[in-house]
């Protein structure tokens, strides 16, 4: 059976930047969706167009607009749902970011609003995470940690930029109350194993959930499949806005969690002295959401279904194996994360011998704009383990080209030269 393929240089005509050209003349070589995607005109025109004709706030107007506006907003729900195999629409919280979508699940334990035992924390629980994590998926866990008295743990990396295993049944043991880890590494490219995490999980009564940033943009995902909690994903990233992001939990314990935010839409009646809430997943939707940002997340939703997520990750492990084939030429290149196609992403990052990374992107943009991305890409703990203060990552999506591979391998040597 032959894999899907993508007409690359169709797709590229639907995203308007691609065509621009950089001051002096120079196209754009776009290198960082790993970061944030690009948007296709679908998006684009279909957020204007709401904004022209349609808009109004949602679930609250009594007019022809606001009907137009809450459809619009619940069908974004509806197509969302579909996209990821939630077993029922009111499983898709929509928050502001993935950011926000893990903050959301972490505030539930050690609530005192909450009564449910599986989200009670205090001194003598464990939360763990690993040492891949993006800050989004560290940061929160320590404020619960703090918060409630729990202890914070988390698994290693090896040297191939793998999830370390080796002491899961240590590490996952009676005291974990929650596991929550990266689907895929947004430095390493590295996709975890979920099925042996979320197995011991369930063996010590422990919830999972998985940051999977990004890994839905670009692999068929189902969430029903993975077996997971809750996941959480963002919109920008899969070629739609930013502003908007997307909890999936499993309707029991979404519907167990006490609010994470109060005000307006959230709430089934209100008294001076105390309030109930709405049923899920309004219940975690306090104030005007991001209209606009869901109509504009529900249009690359049917753009990349229309596309078909097979076919974009068929052609992502194309660019990769290009590229890892290409990178691994360069003398002096280091690459952070697995030198193979198993279990890996279109995400690959590296250092230069003796060359600061952010002079790398720098000489990429100036001369050749090619846009990576140099930093620590928010995961710093995980350039600690490596003994680097940052790498270069160039990151790959549907609308790339092995061609614009080639010239970011062409303007490597050249930053070489420039410090040889």
């Amino acid at each position: 059976m032959s894999l899907p393929s993508l007409d690359v240089e169709r797709i590229r005509k639907d995203f308007p930047v691609l065509s621009r050209e950089l001051p002096g003349g120079r196209p754009l070589i776009y290198l960082d969706s790993g970061n944030s995607s690009q948007k296709p005109t679908q998006v684009i025109e279909a957020m204007r167009d709401h904004l022209a004709m349609h808009y109004s706030n949602v679930g609250r107007a009594h007019h022809a607009l606001g009907a137009e506006s809450t459809e619009a907003y619940e069908g974004a729900r509806d197509k969302v749902a579909a996209f990821v195999g939630a077993p029922s629409r009111d499983e898709i919280v929509f928050t502001k970011n993935a950011s926000e979508a893990l903050n959301l699940v972490a505030y539930a334990f050690g609530n005192p609003m909450g009564g449910d035992p599986r989200f009670q924390m205090g001194p003598g629980d464990e939360i763990v995470v690993s040492e891949m994590e993006h800050h989004s998926n560290i940061v929160p866990w320590q404020f619960l940690a703090q918060r409630t008295g729990a202890t914070l743990r988390w698994f290693g990396v090896t040297d191939e930029g793998r999830l370390d295993l080796s002491g899961l049944h240590e590490l996952v043991n009676e005291r974990t109350k929650i596991v929550s880890i990266a689907h895929q590494s947004n430095v390493l490219g590295t996709v975890n194993p979920v099925a042996g995490v979320l197995a011991r999980a369930r063996e010590v009564g422990a919830l999972l959930m998985l940051d999977a940033s990004q890994s839905v943009p670009h692999h068929p995902v189902d969430v029903a499949a993975l077996g997971a909690d809750f996941v959480a994903f963002t919109g920008h990233k899969m070629v739609g806005p930013s502003g908007i992001g997307v909890l999936w939990g499993r309707g029991e314990l979404l519907s167990a969690m006490p609010p994470f935010l109060g005000g307006g839409e959230m709430i089934e009646a209100v008294w001076m002295d105390r309030s109930t809430f709405a049923p899920i997943p309004h219940k975690f939707e306090a104030g005007t959401p991001p209209i606009v940002e869901a109509v504009g997340l529900a249009a690359a939703v049917d753009y990349l279904s229309a596309i078909g997520m097979d076919a974009v990750e068929a052609h992502e492990r194309e660019l990769t194996a290009h590229a890892l084939g290409a990178l691994g030429e360069i003398p002096g290149l280091r690459l952070i994360g697995p030198g193979d196609l198993a279990d890996r992403g279109g995400t690959v990052a590296f250092t230069l011998e003796g060359i600061h990374p952010h002079d790398v992107g720098q000489i990429l943009d100036d001369v050749f704009g090619i846009a990576v991305r140099v930093g620590h890409h928010c995961a710093r703990p995980l350039h600690l383990r490596f003994g680097i203060p940052a790498t270069t990552r160039a990151s790959f999506y549907l609308y790339n080209t092995t061609d614009e591979i080639d010239a970011l391998v062409k303007g490597l040597h050249h930053v070489q030269k420039v410090f040889g």
